[in-house]
């Protein structure tokens, strides 16, 4: 997901506005199910001490009530937070307060210690535990215990390594379990800590958060999921707190189970081996353990977390060894040799595409292709062709949206619903509401969504194959990236290991929340999951899921040769996480592992907010935290310089390209004055991204002063320039989230203009992306004006309002209101200017606007000096001209300088061009400026614009003897000086 923080109001917002929805709230039962009658025979105790019998449950966790966009599921519902919610625990004379039930607000941190925010000196707390759930709250305090442990205060307090991995509870009292405690099978138990008060009444009880203790004794490092060799199968699972687990074994991907296997567990993990006839079948694991969502022990029917691959349905894991010869299309092992160049990082720019928009409406793709993974080896479609022209022309990355198993769409396309006729939708008028009706009717039974709704990490989505079941899969996502780096672009794979889908016993879409509750979600003090990330956050600062993260890392990067990995909301990821990522994936050898771990490179959403922002949890990779690593985030600063406002304030706020001050569309933001301001101080924040968004980069800001990058600061107070190296940054203006960058420039500037001055600011922004140090980040169809008739958050929007035509006929615009859910307070915008012909471009605009991106991508990669690598290179050889309180409005001056005369300390690059100016114009007029400090030069317009079809480039013109230089309105020029003159 594309979550940001809107700098100007310096407040934390998700990509689209939440929306309620109803919960009904379920009673949890606390006495023991009795389908599940478990043997319990281990000592808890040393048996020289004798204790009473009793425990408490753990916490239950709420459900939210609200969900951000991207996720539209109904959520299994927990316990009412209304304390005036009591349960009755069924068959006993008492009844259980909410408070009891709801919370988990001690911690067990490590073997012995305990942690609790109680405060009492005079109290006496102990810990109480049973095996079947049959904890339960009398008038005589906590009953249905099987052990009663007194706990002692450490006057020594929580341990350093206590307090760095958990900071939010460094203020808590530390106590101390009895080192004779069997805290292995304590820890399969319904658990709770209580004080009392020196009379004997009880004071307050909860249940305890685990993942602490887990950590301390159970962390592993050997082999998970199914391990082959030539005679056996292994299967292994780390689940510690599970009471019994047996392996459920199908002959296919339906039907039931033919074979029970049970396992035995050593120190936390649950394994057996079998036979290698074992390969090919389906299974699943079932696990009895206690569950806090639902204060009972449960039998949960779970998936692998190490899954290679599923059903159709994604109920049941296939056991296949994808490393067989038979999931590889040919020359596979030999693709390490023909990845594309790379010479650098610096040397990359990336292309957001989803799969399915890719293919689903090009009739040129064979049908059964068509939003697939094979539709990307059609090598004459229209779409191959167009990615193929973007290669030619420099781009060298596919960033794909997710496309490991996500809920939200069936994989089974038999199952999916459709439109009644899409010829009817296209009959409609342009502003009829009546298309976002139909498609919403069957938003959640068709093919489509985003994919920001994590199931399984490390399995390639069913959905996108020809067939859900068996290898297709498998063998076509490789095909896919095969064919696409044999026209020269390496893949970025998009993960989500900040949040889950799913959680709790029941759900078939949860998988690590029945198999370890409460240890891979990420929960606040009163023991609720914590939703901030869209919803069940995870928990990276947990060994475990660390592991799992890197481990599915790992498998992505060998045994899919993936290139890259984008991080959606990094920032809720621990960095010590992402530097192990990293780290792990650069050491990947040709001769060790069949990939060049130099090239992979790593990028995310660094935005800092919910639990983790300040680094309350740890230190998080956000923005500021990660520079320094060689880890790219996103520059949301440079987008909304452009742009205007942010993506979260009123859409009519005007940007540097979008009109600010120069061409008002009457929405009132302050005056003349106050708009002057912020059209200058626009151009500070722009020209600190056009060198790599460096935190010590220093410029002449507005005011004609010398700062850094750090020093100047966005409306909500945080530095601009982050950044340490370049390649830190990923400079973009718009992406799958929110209005396309055609579609916001449509709401933003005034409603007369004209459907080519809108072209050109499209060209424009884009220009200043792809001529900027960093990383330039375009999304699919920013190339051909691509619109989404307006909608701002089309995760879920179909095929209709998401399409992408590589015909060129059209840019989508203007097929219906966008849907009602998340655009209906903006249909008076919206409506005028869908029912207005003027706004819809035809093919011409839209040929014109591929042409001059191509032109773009020509020019950044005509020249190294468009891609420098480090921040000191920068900083010599960038600089920024026409600055300060006499700047000509709405233009941008950058000169790039090269080794040339002699001149000291530079070294020499490039070897045809030994200087480069670019000018950006985003004023509706030609602009003649001097500028002193390029007198004198020998500067020509690029070769790349002397031979364009743009016909406003061609007459950018410089003078040497003044250094005077003149730009049309609303366009980009690039000079060059030669070294040579070309003859």
């Amino acid at each position: 997901m594309f979550a940001s923080l809107s700098n100007h109001r310096h407040c934390l917002v998700f990509h689209a506005h939440f929306s309620p929805m109803s919960i009904s709230y379920i009673s949890p039962l606390l006495l023991p199910n009795p389908r599940h009658n478990l043997p319990f025979t281990s000592s808890l105790l040393s048996s020289s001490q004798s204790l009473p019998l009793s425990s408490l449950n753990s916490s239950c966790f709420r459900s939210v009530s609200r969900l951000p966009a991207k996720i539209r599921k109904p959520i299994t519902p927990f316990c009412s937070p209304d304390p005036n919610c009591m349960m009755e625990s069924e068959g006993a004379d008492h009844v259980l307060s909410q408070e009891w039930v709801s919370h988990a607000r001690a911690y067990w941190v490590e073997k012995f210690l305990i942690a609790w925010d109680i405060n009492d000196d005079q109290a006496s707390l102990y810990l109480y535990s049973s095996i079947n759930a049959n904890l339960s709250l009398s008038d005589q305090g906590i009953e249905g215990y099987d052990f009663k442990i007194a706990l002692e205060p450490d006057a020594c307090g929580l341990p350093v390594t206590v307090t760095q991995k958990f900071p939010h509870i460094s203020s808590y009292q530390a106590f101390r379990v009895p080192s004779s405690t069997n805290v292995e099978e304590l820890l399969k138990c319904q658990l709770a800590v209580a004080s009392y008060n020196v009379d004997g009444t009880l004071k307050t009880c909860t249940g305890l958060q685990l993942p602490g203790v887990l950590d301390d004794m159970f962390a592993y490092s050997g082999s998970l999921g199914a391990t082959f060799t030539k005679e056996t199968i292994s299967l292994n699972l780390w689940a510690p707190t599970a009471q019994e687990v047996t392996v459920c074994f199908y002959e296919g991907p339906t039907g039931d189970p033919k074979e029970h296997v049970k396992m035995e567990e050593i120190n936390g993990v649950w394994s057996t081996v079998g036979p290698r006839d074992w390969e090919g079948r389906y299974y699943t694991y079932e696990i009895t353990v206690f569950h806090p969502s639902t204060s009972r022990v449960e039998k949960c029917q779970a998936n692998d977390p190490y899954a290679r691959g599923l059903s159709s349905d994604g109920k049941r894991t296939w056991l296949v060894d994808i490393r067989s010869e038979e999931l590889k299309p040919n020359g596979w092992d030999g693709l390490a040799n023909e990845k594309p160049h790379l010479g650098s990082f610096a040397d990359i720019s990336i292309y957001e595409l989803h799969i399915r928009d890719f293919s689903a409406s090009d009739s040129t793709v064979d049908p059964d292709f068509r939003g697939r993974y094979r539709a990307f080896t059609c090598k004459d479609s229209a779409g191959i062709k167009h990615l193929r022209k973007l290669s030619e022309a420099g781009l060298s990355h596919v960033h794909l949206l997710p496309s490991y198993q996500f809920g939200g769409v069936d994989d089974n396309s038999s199952n999916w619903s459709h439109p009644a006729d899409y010829t009817v939708l296209a009959a409609l008028p342009p502003d009829s509401d009546e298309q976002q009706a139909q498609i919403t009717a069957i938003q959640d039974k068709d093919g489509y969504n985003w994919g920001y709704n994590p199931v399984l990490w490390g399995v390639p989505k069913g959905s996108y194959a020809t067939n859900p079941d068996g290898s297709s899969r498998i063998l076509e996502f490789r095909q896919m990236i095969q064919a696409l780096n044999r026209i020269g672009l390496r893949v970025v794979l998009d993960v989500v290991y900040n949040h889950l889908y799913a959680s709790g016993p029941f759900d078939d879409c949860s998988v690590l929340d029945k198999i370890v509750p409460g240890y891979y979600l990420r929960r606040n003090k009163d023991g609720d999951i914590e939703n901030s990330s869209c919803i069940n956050n995870t928990a990276s600062e947990h060994l475990m899921v660390e592991r799992l993260i890197l481990d599915d890392l790992l498998c992505w990067a060998v045994d899919y040769k993936v290139d890259g990995f984008r991080f959606d909301l990094m920032g809720h990821i621990m960095k010590h996480t992402m530097v192990k990522a990293k780290d792990m994936l650069q050491s990947l050898t040709k001769d060790k592992d069949g990939v060049d771990g130099s090239k992979i490179y790593l990028y995310g959403e660094g935005w800092d907010f919910g639990e983790v922002a300040k680094n309350q949890r740890g230190i998080n990779a956000s923005q500021f935290n990660i520079s320094g690593t060689g880890i790219g985030s996103f520059n949301d600063r440079i987008r909304d310089a452009v742009l205007g406002g942010s993506p979260f304030g009123n859409p009519l706020q005007q940007g540097f390209v979008t009109g600010l001050s120069l061409e008002p569309n009457g929405y009132d933001q302050g005056g003349k004055s106050n708009t002057d301001i912020m059209l200058s101080g626009s151009a500070d924040h722009i020209q600190v991204g056009l060198a790599g968004n460096l935190r010590d980069f220093v410029l002449i800001c507005h005011r004609g002063e010398a700062m850094k990058g750090s020093e100047l600061m966005t409306y909500g107070g945080d530095p601009i320039g982050y950044a340490k190296q370049p390649t830190e940054t990923i400079n973009y203006v718009s992406a799958h989230d929110n209005e396309t960058l055609f579609d916001i420039i449509s709401l933003k500037t005034p409603f007369e203009l004209s459907i080519e001055d809108r072209c050109r600011m499209n060209h424009v922004a884009s220009s200043i992306v792809a001529l900027s140090q960093g990383i330039p980040f375009f999304h699919a169809g920013d190339e051909l004006l691509r619109s989404k008739s307006l909608d701002r958050d089309s995760y879920n929007s179909g095929d209709w309002f998401n399409r992408l035509d590589f015909t060129y006929e059209t840019n989508n615009w203007g097929v219906g209101l966008p849907p009602k859910e998340k655009n209906e307070h903006n249909w008076p915008l919206i409506k005028p200017r869908l029912a207005n012909p003027s706004f819809k471009p035809n093919k011409s605009h839209i040929l014109a606007a591929l042409r001059n991106f191509t032109d773009l991508l020509k020019i950044r990669y005509s020249s190294p000096l468009f891609r420098l690598s480090s921040a000191n290179s920068i900083q010599e050889r960038v600089h920024f001209h026409n600055t300060g309180p006499l700047w000509v409005p709405g233009v941008i001056a950058m000169s790039i300088e090269d080794e040339h005369g002699g001149k000291p300390g530079i070294s020499q690059l490039d070897p045809m061009y030994s200087f480069i100016v670019v000018v950006f114009n985003a004023s509706p007029d030609v602009v003649s400026m001097e500028i002193p400090a390029l007198k004198s030069k020998t500067l020509q317009l690029h070769p790349v614009q002397l031979n364009s079809a743009d016909d406003f480039v061609k007459k950018a013109k410089y003078e040497a003897e003044s250094g005077h230089f003149s730009i049309p309105e609303r366009t980009t020029a690039v000079f060059v000086q030669w070294r040579e003159f070309p003859v």
